[in-house]
């Protein structure tokens, strides 16, 4: 491990309080941060992601934050190979990378040894299947490879669209069709940040009711205004929700209950993926900064 750059990863749900831990170990380590959230790289994607703001970042530089236009379809296979250039040159300097983040497609492909599909996109297919809704989709990548289906948001058209191409292309379930590099290419060391389930749903629901306070609805507004209705935007949840309540589809009480049962979902979504990495290391309140 002499020679491989040390990186610490730090893990876990929506609302586990991992952009503050973060801030406070890169701060005690002399280290920088690389996000690992696949909404925080969209520009203008603020309040309904909690993307921290710049008085957030406390000075700590933050990367793979605010790097592309929504209407840009941001590949996790591209992630990680910007990522890993900005992991190469933060240790050169001689600080410690710290990748953040809950978005576990990133971290497997980056600090796992996973390699990309290795599956060209069908424009044709792709074509067809935005056609159909999250339900069909979700119920047509099921039959296909279910196990496959349970890591993906049923809401997130995008990743499904991907994951069907992938499989009915391949002929092969998304865990197989990953392979293994031989070595990996960083010394990691994995770090968990949760808090019991009723707490962790308080918190989520609490994050929920701060972002209506700072203005979600008219940050959808306004980029539903300047980017019109690009899939990045109208799946993400938040914007979906409150998009549904600028429809008049729901009432702004039943959208705002929807938004926070969805994260709690995508929470549970979260916890199943990162629980099956035995190198994590939880620790229910992070509060104690890992020396």
């Amino acid at each position: 491990m002499k020679n491989k750059p040390k990186v610490i990863a730090i893990v876990g749900a929506t609302a586990s309080g991992k952009t503050k831990y973060s801030i406070e170990l890169a701060r005690s380590i002399n280290g920088e941060i690389i996000s690992a959230d696949s909404r925080l790289i969209y520009k203008g994607f603020d309040i309904a992601c909690a993307k921290p703001s710049i008085e957030e970042r406390e000075g700590i530089p933050h990367y793979m934050i605010d790097i592309v236009e929504p209407e840009f379809d941001y590949s996790a296979g591209l992630y990680a190979e910007e990522a890993e250039k900005f992991i190469y040159d933060i240790a050169s300097r001689g600080k410690i990378p710290i990748i953040v983040g809950g978005t576990g497609l990133y971290f497997r492909l980056l600090l796992e040894n996973y390699d990309p599909p290795k599956v060209a996109p069908d424009y044709k297919l792709r074509e067809e299947l935005r056609q159909l809704s999250g339900e069909e989709l979700y119920s047509i990548l099921s039959s296909y490879d279910p196990e496959g289906a349970g890591t993906i948001d049923p809401n997130d058209r995008k990743k499904l669209i991907r994951a069907i191409e992938i499989v009915k292309l391949s002929g092969r379930k998304l865990s197989e069709v990953r392979g293994v590099r031989k070595e990996n290419k960083f010394d990691v060391e994995w770090i968990g940040c949760n808090y019991p389930r009723d707490v962790l749903y308080e918190r989520i629901n609490k994050r929920v009711d701060k972002m209506l306070e700072e203005g979600i609805i008219e940050e959808t507004k306004h980029l539903l205004e300047i980017h019109g209705r690009v899939p990045n935007l109208i799946y993400t949840i938040g914007y979906q929700e409150i998009i549904s309540y600028l429809d008049g589809l729901k009432s702004l009480e039943e959208a705002v209950e929807t938004l926070k049962q969805n994260t709690r979902r995508y929470a549970k979504r979260q916890l199943t993926w990162f629980r099956k990495n035995p190198e994590i290391k939880w620790n229910c309140y992070p509060e104690v900064l890992k020396k």
